[in-house]
């Protein structure tokens, strides 16, 4: 059976984890967040005492990218979850450390090789929404359908900002934004798989929509 792949990349904040897990579930498609798996790299990195002096020694990880493999866990109700080597992560991956260390993970040319291959691994058996950067331009550039999510930096940094605090997270909102723009910067001009909008991608911007709306628009999409 041939498998569908809907790409939905974007700035981070624009709302893609919570509509692709939610288009997900309504089209009975398994939810990829690549974010997850960049940020449990960055999680190894911190544990693992991979950066000296603030920088990542790559050499270190370049080593270690092998042994780290994501794949499929069976949840409640037989929902798939991503694991890292067996294991499943939670909010410890949205700290503001492993935050602020993401989008430098992300630039590095093996981590990025090595995911990607486990990104498209994990679509192989399974129709997949799948959220992230370079989705659409990148990991798969024949996705069945492409969409692309925007909103203003200060919007997308109260969004955040609120998610933290309701979870406990420390942090203020001044670095939740200064967090946010550098890492427009950093994926915006990485020179590998830079975030930017596919040609076929329909972008959207969600600075004035809610969930609601938005996903809404995103099945009246696909539908047509």
């Amino acid at each position: 059976m041939k498998t569908q792949v809907i790409a939905i990349d974007g700035y981070a904040s624009t709302g893609k984890s919570t509509l692709s897990k939610r288009l997900a579930t309504h089209l009975g498609y398994t939810y990829v967040d690549t974010g997850y798996m960049f940020r449990a790299i960055g999680l190894y990195v911190l544990q693992n005492n991979l950066i000296v002096d603030d920088v990542i020694t790559l050499s270190e990880l370049e080593k270690a990218l092998p042994t780290l493999q994501f794949s499929w866990v069976e949840g409640e109700d037989a929902q798939l979850l991503m694991a890292l080597n067996g294991r499943l992560y939670g909010e410890e991956l949205r700290s503001t450390e492993v935050s602020n260390l993401v989008s430098r993970v992300a630039t590095a040319a093996a981590v990025r090789s090595h995911l990607l291959e486990q990104q498209r691994k994990l679509s192989d058996n399974t129709s997949v929404v799948m959220d992230g950067r370079d989705i659409g331009t990148v990991v798969f550039p024949n996705a069945t359908h492409k969409f692309f999510l925007n909103a203003k930096p200060e919007i997308r940094a109260e969004r955040r900002y609120a998610e933290m605090q309701a979870k406990g997270i420390p942090g203020t909102l001044d670095e939740v934004l200064a967090n946010v723009i550098e890492r427009d910067r950093l994926d915006s001009t990485r020179a590998i798989a830079p975030l930017v909008k596919a040609q076929d991608a329909i972008e959207i911007d969600t600075s004035a929509m809610d969930v609601e709306a938005v996903f809404q628009l995103l099945c009246d999409h696909i539908k047509s």
